[in-house]
C-alpha cells in the first residue's frame, strides 16, 4: 500500500522552515530531530532566539512559500520534501539531507540504482572519451549516471548516458542553465533524465554552494567514480563526501605526467577501488551496501542548543571548484587544454574541442614543429614531456 503524504499545510509549514535564512541542512535536521515537526520548531525557534541574543530569525511567510510552490508547478517541476515518501532513499540516508529537493523531467530515475560520474573541468580528450563510454556502458546495464552538468567530465558523463537515464544535480536553480554552452543539454536532461536542486528557481550558484551539491551527488549514488581530477579539486570534495556517506569510492588511473590525474591517482593511493572498464564498475557496485533510510538522516545527529543551529555547513566551505570561464580560451588554448601524454587523434581532438578538423590539423602541424606535441606511427598525437 502507498504510503500517505503530507497535507499541504504539514508541506508550507516544511518549506518555510527549510527557507529560514542561516538555518543550513545540518540546522534544520536538528531542528526536526528537536521539535518533531516544522510547525513547532517555527513557533518556538524566535522566542528561543530572542531569549539567548540571537539574531531574529528571517522565517518567510506562508504566502511567500505559497507563491514558491505556485511557481515550481508554473514551471513543470515538483517540489519533493523529507515528509513526501518518494524522497529519494540514498539521499535521505545522509546525515543532514536537504529538506526539499526541485526536480523536473522523469522522475522514475530515482528509483533506480545510481553511480556518480565526476572529474576535470578542463579534461583531456581522451578523458572526456572514456568518461561517455563509461556512461554509455553503465547505462546498458540500468545504472543512472548522476553527476553536476559541469564543463569537462561532467558533460561528457551526462551525455553518454541520455539514451538510458541520467541525473544532473545543480548547484543553483533548475532554470538557471550553467555554464552557458550546456543549454541543449540542460533542455535534454529536463526532458528524458532529471534536473534536481535543493535551492529555490532562479538561484545562480555562487562558488560555496558547489561543494553542497557535491554531497547530493554523492548522497544519490551508491559509489562515485573520478575519472580525472587535479589534486585540489571539486571532485575529491565529492569523493570525500562520498567516503563520509559510506559509499564506494571509484578512480580511473591517469598518466603520472598530467596533472589533471593527480587528485585520482591520490584517491587510488588511499584506498579508492582501481576503474579500466564498465565492468569494474558494476562488480563494484554489485557488492555495495544499499543503506537504509534512518528517518532523513536525522538520528546521529546529537541533541539540539540553539548555537548548533546556525554553526553548521556555513562555515568552512572553500574549494577551488566555482565558477570559472573557460569558455572564453582561444582554438588554440582549448586545443592545448586537450592535450594529455595519452595519445589521441585529431578527429576526438576536433569533436571535443568543437572545431572543424581541418582548423585542428593545423594548429597540430604548428605543435609539432614547435616541439610541443609528438606524433605517433599510427597517427596519434600526444603532449611532449616538459623537461
Amino acid at each position: 500500500m502507498t504510503q500517505p503524504g503530507p497535507s499541504h499545510t504539514e508541506r508550507v509549514m516544511w518549506l518555510r522552515l527549510a527557507r529560514t535564512r542561516g538555518l543550513g541542512a545540518i540546522g534544520f535536521a536538528r531542528a526536526i530531530a528537536h521539535y518533531g515537526n516544522a510547525a513547532d520548531a517555527i513557533d518556538d525557534l524566535p522566542a528561543r532566539a530572542r531569549s539567548a541574543g540571537r539574531r531574529v530569525l528571517d522565517i518567510p511567510s506562508p504566502e511567500t512559500v505559497e507563491a514558491e510552490m505556485e511557481q515550481i508547478e508554473r514551471v513543470g517541476a515538483r517540489l519533493i520534501t523529507g515528509l513526501d515518501p518518494d524522497y529519494p532513499a540514498l539521499l535521505a540516508a545522509i546525515p543532514g539531507p536537504p529538506p526539499t529537493l526541485i526536480v523536473r523531467g522523469n522522475l522514475s530515475l530515482l528509483d533506480r540504482p545510481a553511480c556518480a560520474m565526476v572529474g576535470a573541468r578542463n579534461a583531456s580528450a581522451v578523458g572526456l572519451r572514456f568518461a561517455r563510454e563509461l556512461a554509455n556502458g553503465l547505462g546498458r546495464e540500468d545504472i543512472v549516471v548522476v553527476s553536476g552538468l559541469a564543463r569537462g567530465i561532467d558533460g561528457a558523463a551526462h551525455s553518454g548516458a541520455l539514451e538510458s537515464g541520467t541525473i544532473a544535480v545543480l548547484a543553483g536553480g533548475i532554470d538557471h542553465i550553467y555554464p552557458p554552452e550546456h543549454g541543449e543539454l540542460h533542455a535534454r536532461l529536463g526532458e528524458d533524465g532529471l534536473l534536481l536542486s535543493e535551492v529555490p528557481l532562479g538561484q545562480s550558484p555562487t562558488a560555496r554552494d558547489f561543494p553542497r551539491r557535491n554531497r547530493l551527488i554523492s548522497g544519490l549514488a551508491l559509489g562515485t567514480l573520478v575519472v580525472e581530477a587535479a589534486l585540489r579539486s571539486g571532485s575529491l570534495i565529492t569523493a570525500r563526501y562520498a567516503a563520509e556517506q559510506g559509499r564506494e569510492v571509484m578512480a580511473v588511473p591517469g598518466s603520472p605526467l598530467d596533472p589533471r590525474a593527480r587528485g585520482s591517482n591520490q584517491l587510488l593511493r588511499d584506498g579508492a577501488h582501481l576503474i579500466e572498464s564498465v565492468d569494474d564498475v558494476l562488480d563494484i557496485l554489485s557488492k555495495a551496501r544499499r543503506p537504509e533510510p534512518p528517518g532523513h538522516g536525522l538520528e546521529d545527529l546529537p541533541a539540539m542548543s540553539l548555537p548548533d543551529l546556525f554553526d553548521d555547513e556555513e562555515a568552512g566551505l572553500s574549494t577551488d571548484e566555482g565558477l570559472s570561464n573557460t569558455s572564453a580560451l582561444s582554438p588554440l588554448e582549448r586545443l592545448r587544454a586537450l592535450l594529455s601524454p595519452a595519445p589521441v587523434s585529431g578527429d576526438e581532438l576536433a569533436r571535443a574541442a568543437d572545431l572543424p578538423i581541418g582548423e585542428v590539423q593545423a594548429m597540430l602541424m604548428e605543435m609539432e614543429m614547435s616541439g610541443e606535441i609528438a606524433t605517433l606511427p599510427d597517427g596519434l598525437v600526444q603532449r611532449r614531456r616538459q623537461s
